[in-house]
Parts: C-alpha cells; structure tokens; sequence
C-alpha cells in the first residue's frame, strides 16, 4: 500500500478529466467559502449570514454587486470579492492546471499568492499521485513553499522558512517559547531533522509539518530528485517529455537557452549568458543547475533543436530561496506552431 502524503492539499475534494487534470468542484469551492476571512462570525450581519448560505449551498451562486454592497463590514466586502474573483477564474477555465497557466496570461495577477503556492500544492499532489519517493516529494515542497538556504560545515541545507521562522520565534516550544524569549528566559537549542536514505520513512507522518531539511549538494538524492519533479511537471502541462540532470557549471559555447527557476537564478544566469563576469558573492547564490532536453525532437523551437536548456535555483542575499515554477511552463522555448 502507497502511503498518503500531503491530505492538506486537498486531493480527496478533487474529480480528473480525461486528461488527468483537476476540475473544479464544488467541494473544493466550499472549502475556500469556509476560511476564517470568509466564514461568518456571530455578529455579522444578516446579508453576510444569507450569501454565505447561498454559496454554501450552490458554490456557484452569481453574486451581484448589489448584494456584496449591502454587507455591512467593508472588510469582509473585500474578502468576498477576492474569494469569489478566484472562484471565477478557476471556473472560466475549468481545470486547476489550465486555470494556474491562465493567471499567467494576464496583463496582471488579482490572485492572492498564497492561494496560487495552494493551487502548486495541489497540483503537484495530483502528479506525483502514487509517490513512493520521500526525496522526490521533499524535493517538490520547493515548488510551493519558500525555503531557507544553509551552508554550513560544507553542506547545502534547505529548510522550509516558515517552520524556521516559527522556530526562532518560539525556539520549538509554541507559546510556552514565545513567552520564554519574551522574558529572557533561555530555551533549549532546536534543530531541524534531515532527510536521509536512514530518515526518509519519518517524512510520510510529517508530511504535512514541511519540518525535514533536505541537504541539496549536487550528487545528493534530494537535488536528483528535484529533477525528476520537474520532468514530471513539464510533462503533465506540456505533453511531452524531458530529461533533467544536475550539473555543477555551464561550460558551452553554444549557450542558446536557460531559464531562472527564480528571479536571483534568472539575473545571475542572464548576466553569465551576456558574457559578464560576477564576483563570488553573486555566483555562490547559485543552488543548483540542470541540463534539460526534450525527448520529443519537435517540441522545442527549431533554432533551440538538439541544443540543452538551462535551468538554475539561486538564493537571495539573506539565503532564500523562492522558486517560480511557473517560469518552467512560460519559458520553455517550444514551438507554438507545431499543433
């Protein structure tokens, strides 16, 4: 039996179409209608009290302007407004993964960003459906969570920065550490566990914590892994395949194409593409690099056929790391004449 992974995402309100793509359900809706910014509280108004029915009961009830107006508080008027904008796009376009590429069609994103990291979340359950690989599924947490970069004692750990920020804040003991740092008071050292071939049976119980560091050093299971995430995710979106290797420099004189994972990999790989020549402060931000190539020869563009694409991860100067996965599917260098 595969065990289960990441039951926040949401999967089990879920149905797929014919081509493995999430539609839109009314369960997913309602889960959203129930937030604390959405859900009524004991004293709000009556109008609140009847939308909030009325969407609950049919999650696709048209909402007139009207009736947001004669709701009382103007903050829950604008929460309104932006749960229901996203219910909206998600339903013009009728699956989660055709909605997710559609926010990136549009002269401007009204889309909450934590709400498209959850979309990620859940679409990469929805792909890696059946995983029985902890690394891998580690490895795709950077798809939709920030992470933390470490180098330290020569290696490259990667921890998720919310669970590091609540750490530092409480020092691992919740509100008995917030108090105990309040007052001075000195709390234990906590550190985080690391995925390892010995540890990895732990990440299926602590899936949904985001609370195991991976150590990402070229040669090391978790960047491996990442990359067989992302042939997987350019082959759910794109339809064709890829192969994805690690590689720890760009030596090519016939440099045609890279794509920044993020925007501090994006301005460092565009410098080094223009022929510039980067101090190491700017250089050791790099957390890794892949080669990609299309398994489908057609795919890409003609004037990038048989050549590798590029790919690299960077870290900002504080050591984050926020990955764009959608620059795998907006970049991609395919060729949009083929049908």
């Amino acid at each position: 039996m595969v065990p289960d992974f990441w039951k926040s995402a949401g999967l089990h309100l879920m149905e797929r179409d014919d081509r493995g793509y999430l539609t839109v359900t009314a369960d997913f809706l309602r889960a959203y209608y129930t937030r604390p910014e959405i859900h009524p509280a004991d004293d709000s108004c009556d109008t609140e009290h009847r939308l909030f029915e009325a969407l609950m009961a049919d999650p696709f009830y048209p909402v007139s302007d009207s009736e947001l107006a004669a709701i009382r508080d103007d903050d829950a008027i604008d929460n309104y407004r932006i749960i229901l904008g996203y219910r909206d796009h998600l339903t013009r376009y009728g699956t989660l993964e055709a909605a997710y590429v559609g926010l990136f069609d549009e002269d401007a994103i009204t889309i909450p960003p934590v709400f498209i990291d959850q979309l990620v979340h859940l679409i990469l359950r929805n792909i890696l459906d059946g995983e029985t690989d902890p690394f891998r599924l580690r490895a795709a947490e950077l798809f939709f969570r920030d992470q933390t970069v470490s180098t330290d004692d020569g290696q490259m750990l990667l921890a998720d920065s919310e669970i590091v920020e609540m750490l530092s804040e409480t020092g691992g003991l919740g509100g008995l550490g917030a108090l105990l740092i309040e007052s001075a008071t000195p709390t234990r050292s906590v550190t985080l566990d690391v995925l390892t071939v010995d540890s990895k049976s732990d990440y299926w119980a602590r899936s949904d914590r985001f609370d195991m560091a991976a150590d990402f050093r070229f040669a090391e299971p978790v960047q491996d892994a990442f990359a067989r995430v992302v042939e997987s995710w350019i082959g759910h979106f794109m339809g064709f395949g890829v192969r994805v290797q690690p590689m720890q420099s760009i030596r090519d004189e016939r440099w045609a194409w890279h794509i920044g994972l993020d925007a501090e990999a994006t301005r460092i790989l565009n410098s080094l593409y223009e022929g510039a020549t980067l101090p190491p402060e700017e250089t050791n931000r790099i957390v890794a690099l892949f080669r990609m190539e299309s398994l489908d020869r057609g795919a890409f563009m003609e004037t990038i056929r048989g050549k590798p694409v590029y790919l690299g991860l960077a870290m900002t100067a504080a050591g984050l790391l926020k990955m764009k996965p959608q620059n795998l599917l907006t970049n991609l260098p395919v060729d949009k004449t083929r049908g």
